[in-house]
């Protein structure tokens, strides 16, 4: 867990800050995404720090954030309160590590709650559980190319074998295509997958989601939560063939390196979020104080 909160922290202090709306990766834009634009309108992308000490307090409802003496409360105004006291002591680790500047766009702890608690798209846990499963429609490691032969090479030895474990892990048919329509998913595959995201909270299933619409794979988030592979991995999996022509052709100085690193950090928060929200024990009581 450790390890994962230190790669969600990770960022290249020389690349200037980007604005929230470029944070979100382009592509297949499911409702955890467009969820989580709707509440970066609320927030501004930084703000002076205005407080000194960050605690954490049980309540009613869970587990509350103080800063100061302050409640922290979501963008709809609801009292900001989380499952787990793990959860609560990571998130109160994502504002007492903020210096001079707030810098809400490197929150993705934070904001993850934010969407579980307004819920702005007003989504069940159905409606979560089908958008995660409709990705294996368009999954990134299901589409193969046939040209040039060394990235279809490249893909076969890197995308199979994590195909093959998540075929023998839930005992499914995935396969791959060349074919612009892509694999014909069997109807039971999207079941069982559909079984197993039933068995998680709606917030940790918030969590996969975002990391989903991160990686744009299904299979690779899995892989990931299920810790079969690592951050960095299931990263340089999703981002195999740009990685490919970066070897060939060459990288934009600072710009493809601030975006791995954003990636890996928002795929680290957003796993570290799944296993928090599924955590039924406590930890011992802790203040964060300076």
């Amino acid at each position: 867990m450790n390890d994962l909160v230190t790669r969600g922290r990770a960022t290249r202090a020389s690349t200037p800050p980007r604005p929230p709306s470029v944070l979100i990766r382009s592509g297949n834009w499911g409702g955890n995404n467009l969820a989580l634009t709707a509440l970066f309108l609320f927030l501004p992308p930084e703000r002076k720090r205005f407080y000194q000490n960050v605690s954490i307090s049980q309540g009613e409802g869970g587990f509350e954030i103080n800063l100061d003496h302050r409640k922290l409360k979501t963008p709809q105004a609801k009292l900001f309160t989380v499952p787990s006291e793990a959860l609560a002591i990571a998130v109160a680790t994502e504002w007492d590590s903020q210096k001079d500047t707030i810098k809400f766009y490197t929150m993705h702890l934070t904001t993850l709650c934010n969407t579980a608690l307004d819920n702005p798209t007003q989504r069940n846990k159905v409606q979560l559980i089908c958008a995660a499963v409709k990705f294996l429609e368009t999954d990134t490691i299901c589409y193969r190319v046939e040209e040039p032969p060394a990235l279809a090479e490249l893909q076969k030895n890197e995308w199979d074998p994590i195909v093959a474990w998540a075929e023998n892990r839930y005992n499914v048919a995935i396969g791959s295509s060349t074919s612009i329509t892509g694999p014909n998913i069997p109807a039971s595959t999207k079941d069982t997958f559909i079984s197993h995201l039933a068995s998680y909270n709606m917030w940790a299933l918030q969590g996969i989601e975002y990391v989903i619409t991160q990686l744009k794979s299904l299979i690779l988030s899995m892989g990931l939560i299920d810790r079969h592979i690592t951050v960095e991995k299931a990263v340089l999996l999703s981002r195999l063939e740009e990685e490919y022509q970066i070897q060939r052709w060459g990288s934009v100085e600072w710009a493809h390196d601030y975006d791995l690193c954003e990636l890996r950090a928002r795929a680290a928060a957003g796993t570290l979020f799944v296993h928090l929200c599924s955590e039924s024990s406590t930890v011992k009581h802790k203040l964060l104080q300076d």
